[in-house]
């Protein structure tokens, strides 16, 4: 755990979360800033800034968050699809130093996954 970091201090129950899913891997929330319907967060317990500090030993956390995504957004509200996304440092435009998942649904499509640049 860092000290610091939000969202470990969430997975410590020291700043409430509205928690959907939790293991001895990962703990899964909804997002405070939901952009769609359906908006959950998913991140390993062990603190883990981003995939580019990823090593074999995350494998089983990291292959967890993908693994129970489509339960959750199911279970959620969109069984029909969703996206799965991780921002990964400053290009990426990741917000908070600890990897993790969004999960993205709802009714209606998410809509292009980038910007085409013509």
């Amino acid at each position: 755990m860092s000290s610091d970091c939000i969202f470990c201090k969430i997975v410590a129950g020291q700043i409430p979360s509205k928690k959907v899913y939790e293991d001895d891997l990962v703990f899964a929330f909804h997002d405070i800033h939901p952009q769609r319907p359906v908006h959950i967060l998913v991140i390993p317990k062990q603190h883990l800034c981003s995939l580019q500090e990823a090593t074999p030993a995350h494998e089983a956390a990291l292959g967890r968050i993908l693994g129970i995504a489509g339960k959750l957004a199911a279970e959620a509200g969109s069984p029909g699809g969703f996206r799965v996304i991780i921002n990964n440092g400053e290009i990426g435009c990741q917000e908070v130093p600890h990897l993790h998942a969004h999960i993205v649904g709802g009714d209606q499509p998410v809509g292009p996954m980038l910007k085409r640049q013509d």
